[in-house]
């Protein structure tokens, strides 16, 4: 049975309201879903706090967004307890776990047909970067990716891709990660990075001013960022934002030399229409690569929501203790007007699943 915050607290949840919303936030996630309820009952911000910022035009901008609700959140929080048995189904729920977070995270933030409407072309964008099992959590859980597509499909969409920029070989890539074969068996369109397929785009950025796109992500009508949460050696973690990667072609290593202006820049120009953060398994350390299971953590958590300033911020945060200071992309995204870092100043639902 699912577990809503704006219900009666409890003892437990009596006590988190000691708490700082901040910090109710942090404990929601680096405690997990066994001991969260608690945290939880002190983060249902119902009180419409979010800080709307203007957005501001860039030449060359795909902006995928919808438009903002104030009685929405701007994020969710998802989770199952992590001692629960995953073989047991989840009243209401279709699927496994991993569905389960992303039907719950796309419910709170108003339902999918909120962000599809019919005839829509719909580019979903995992992480799909590394020849990796799912247990080895470098990619996107693949039945996340395969309930996303599953609910675009119910929302009338017209076509529902699958794609990304493989680092490793993109056949291994997508077949190893097991996001091939569950999008496809929902209907997607599964198109592999092609060298015919990049075009030359201005961007406008202040590192990235001309750059080969792959095109799926310049034809979209609406596009989903499904990034999984993990190590960075470089920013210290990889989230939504470090996921605009994976629509660039040439060679993006180039890139690292001035890492978080790219990712400000990137972030400027491919604005998604929702983001879904994969936490079921999370990459703590030796990213973004990883291979070894002594560095996978399972939280069973989703977080989903349409500032993806404040979603990397919260997450980096949460389970690396990351401030914006040790991630400037994410300073310099919140100066361009495309989100927040003050991650606990926004209207967040949260729920426990299980």
């Amino acid at each position: 049975m699912a577990e809503e915050t704006d219900r009666k607290p409890d003892e437990k949840q009596t006590q988190a309201q000691s708490l700082t919303r901040r910090e109710a936030m942090l404990q929601l996630l680096r405690v997990g879903g066994v001991a969260a309820g608690a945290a939880g009952a002190a983060v249902w911000l119902s009180e419409h706090s979010f800080r709307p910022v203007p957005a501001r035009a860039v030449q060359a901008r795909r902006d995928h967004r919808i438009a903002a609700d104030p009685q929405l959140p701007k994020m969710t929080v998802v989770q199952f307890p992590t001692d629960k048995d995953p073989s047991v189904g989840t009243p209401g729920a279709q699927g496994g776990e991993p569905r389960a977070l992303v039907q719950k995270a796309l419910e709170n933030l108003g339902g999918i047909r909120r962000f599809v409407s019919r005839q829509d072309v719909v580019v979903i964008k995992p992480n799909i970067a590394w020849d990796r099992t799912p247990e080895q959590a470098a990619n996107t859980n693949p039945e996340v990716v395969a309930e996303v597509v599953r609910q675009c499909w119910q929302a009338g969409a017209k076509r529902v891709i699958v794609t990304d920029v493989s680092c490793n070989e993109p056949r291994r890539c997508f077949q190893r990660s097991g996001i091939q074969a569950a999008a496809r068996a929902e209907g997607a369109e599964v198109i592999l990075p092609d060298p015919e397929l990049f075009r030359e785009v201005e961007l406008g950025g202040v590192v990235l001013k001309t750059w080969p796109i792959f095109t799926p992500f310049l034809e979209a009508d609406k596009i989903f960022n499904l990034p999984i949460a993990k190590h960075h050696v470089l920013t210290g973690a990889t989230l939504g934002m470090k996921n605009w990667y994976g629509i660039l072609g040439g060679q993006r290593n180039r890139l690292h030399q001035q890492i978080h202006q790219s990712l400000a820049d990137l972030a400027s120009f491919m604005l998604p229409t929702v983001t879904l953060i994969d936490c079921y398994r999370i990459l703590l350390r030796n990213g973004p690569t990883g291979g070894n299971l002594e560095d996978v953590v399972l939280k069973k958590t989703m977080v989903a929501g349409t500032d993806p300033v404040a979603m990397d911020a919260y997450v980096a945060k949460a389970y690396w203790n990351l401030d914006p200071a040790q991630m400037p992309y994410l300073e310099m995204a919140a100066g361009r007007g495309l989100g927040t870092v003050d991650f606990d100043s926004l209207q967040v639902k949260v729920s426990q699943l299980g």
